[in-house]
């Protein structure tokens, strides 16, 4: 990813904020028949090793589960927000009109390894805490357990776990770093209500 230095965060901690808030990751891998992506949520556990670990899982029909080839390099791509800057927000256009369109948004590559996983116990494990997280701000949370258990272990033979321990993190940030202040007041005004405003605004800080 091109990545000029102003556009840089290496913040562990943010970049695991955006993987945790935008969990719906592309994987990219290369095999026999070339590159391809897949776009899998992920769970984030930053507690295994340094950059931390992602895990999931595919189904079993999904040729990425059909390759057993161990240590995988593999790169899960985490996209946030984004949005078209028009150079009519920027106030400098009034005064040079020296400006042109852009596109801003937030990016996490992470680089790691893949392992494939079979075992059941781990699968629903996995299950557990992926459903856990994201039917935490359900009304009523639907947990594996409401399922019939004969059902649920049909579907654990459907599917298999992928596990990435990341080795990588890349973080960019492209949120008019580089435009001066009287355009990033403007940009702020301009996109109020919408994320990016916000992300911006973070920025400057």
């Amino acid at each position: 990813m091109y990545l000029p230095k102003h556009f840089a965060v290496t913040d562990v901690g943010v970049l695991h904020g955006l993987m945790r808030e935008y969990p719906l990751a592309t994987l990219v891998t290369q095999g026999a028949d070339g590159l391809d992506a897949n776009h899998i949520p992920l769970h984030l556990d930053a507690s295994a090793g340094p950059q931390g670990t992602l895990r999931g899982h595919v189904a079993r029909a999904n040729p990425l589960a059909a390759d057993r080839t161990v240590n995988r390099k593999i790169l899960a791509i985490f996209k946030g927000p984004d949005c078209y800057i028009s150079p009519s927000n920027y106030a400098t256009k009034a005064e040079h009109g020296k400006v042109v369109p852009t596109w801003n948004y937030v990016a996490v590559h992470a680089h790691g390894e893949l392992r494939l996983i079979e075992d059941r116990d781990w699968l629903l494990g996995q299950l557990d805490t992926l459903t856990a997280e994201h039917e935490a701000s359900q009304p009523h949370p639907w947990s594996v357990d409401d399922a019939p258990a004969d059902y649920i272990g049909k579907m654990l033979g459907a599917i298999v776990g992928i596990e990435i321990s990341i080795n990588r993190l890349i973080g960019k940030w492209k949120v008019s770093q580089n435009q001066p202040a009287a355009n990033l007041a403007s940009l702020i005004t301009a996109l109020d209500g919408r994320p990016m405003a916000d992300l911006i605004r973070q920025r400057q800080q």
